[in-house]
């Protein structure tokens, strides 16, 4: 079944009836329901490979993400998928794994081809190099989820301000009274979230919080990784009444291993940590989190790739999220001791 099938049972012109499914151009009511109506009778379907051979663009956006397993890539594509359907793009998602080579080789193959551009979530894994090179073949490319406001990466992004994040969930534990706070960074001290990690040692450095390199652990953004890092910290230092992690995913382990290891959750320890995933908000207690705009990036992002396709938008463009928001749960609670720092 072709347009021109169609065209001919609805008896109008094949420009017709691509108006009438692009919504365009002027046509009558009872036209675009009779070339409606024969679209449904004839069981048409448009072929999106010879529609971009015509119009010279793809109808897909490409998005890369990290790990598909982490609840914060699901919920990101989600929003991401909307706003692509809304500019009447499919998505194509390619998940890497934290696998540089499964990376390079999504961008070889659908980057200019498949896709007309790519949405790279929360970098972590492709080289920046590789996608400047991108961008200097003419392909548009952004990342999202940028967490260095003030270290552009030189391929246009979409961030928010990670410092700040964990700022106020340190600020958070300090007035609650807590003066010996450990940490579980979901990554290494220069890795994806080095932001998140010196946030918290300013905020500790200016609230005079005892704060030692043995109080901190840097780990894998994954449940198991923070569930290992907290039980070995929490061995090492049963006088921590409070834990600030980089990230929710791993501070659900946290959570998990501070109860196995026999602490009342939050009477003896206070857990706080930056995203706001939807496990945070169903896990028991529920995490107090610092919740980024995750939503809003996603939409923002695939906006921006449709602005730099069309012209609209440089290299140098960086485009601000809204600022997070300290969402207070049942994990976090005053300390049980008063403390004073020596």
């Amino acid at each position: 079944m072709t347009i021109k099938d169609v065209a001919e049972y609805a008896g109008v012109s094949v420009m017709t009836v691509s108006n009438v499914l692009r919504s365009r151009g002027r046509v009558s009511e009872e036209t675009r329901q009779r070339v409606l109506g024969a679209v449904e009778r004839q069981g048409y379907r448009p072929n999106l490979n010879a529609r971009a051979l015509v119009e010279r663009r793809s109808p897909t956006l490409a998005l890369m993400l990290s790990c598909i397993t982490n609840p914060f890539y699901p919920e990101f594509a989600l929003a991401a998928n909307l706003s692509a359907l809304k500019h009447e793009r499919h998505l194509l998602v390619c998940n890497t794994d934290h696998e540089v080579d499964r990376g390079m080789s999504f961008l070889e193959q659908v980057a200019g081809s498949l896709s007309d551009g790519v949405l790279v979530a929360n970098y972590s894994d492709p080289p920046l190099a590789e996608l400047r090179l991108l961008q200097s073949r003419g392909i548009p490319v952004a990342i999202s989820v940028w967490e260095l406001p003030d270290e552009p990466p030189g391929v246009p992004c979409v961030t928010f301000d990670a410092k700040g994040a964990a700022r106020l969930a340190v600020e958070h534990l300090v007035g609650l009274g807590h003066l010996r706070i450990g940490a579980v960074i979901g990554s290494s001290k220069q890795g994806i979230h080095r932001a998140r990690y010196a946030g918290f040692r300013e905020a500790m450095a200016e609230s005079k919080v005892r704060c030692l390199k043995a109080d901190e652990r840097f780990t894998g953004d994954s449940f198991d990784a923070g569930y290992a890092a907290a039980k070995n910290l929490l061995t090492a230092r049963p006088d921590l009444t409070a834990i600030f992690v980089s990230n929710d995913l791993p501070a659900l382990g946290v959570l998990n291993a501070a109860l196995d290891l026999g602490y009342l959750i939050p009477k003896n320890l206070s857990v706080v940590s930056i995203t706001d995933i939807q496990p945070a908000r169903q896990s028991r207690p529920g995490l107090t989190t610092v919740a980024i705009p995750t939503a809003e990036m996603a939409e923002k992002g695939i906006a921006l790739l449709i602005e730099l396709m069309a012209g609209r938008a440089s290299e140098t463009t960086v485009v601000q999220a809204s600022a997070p928001k300290l969402i207070i749960r049942g994990s976090t609670g005053s300390a049980a001791v008063a403390q004073r720092c020596t």
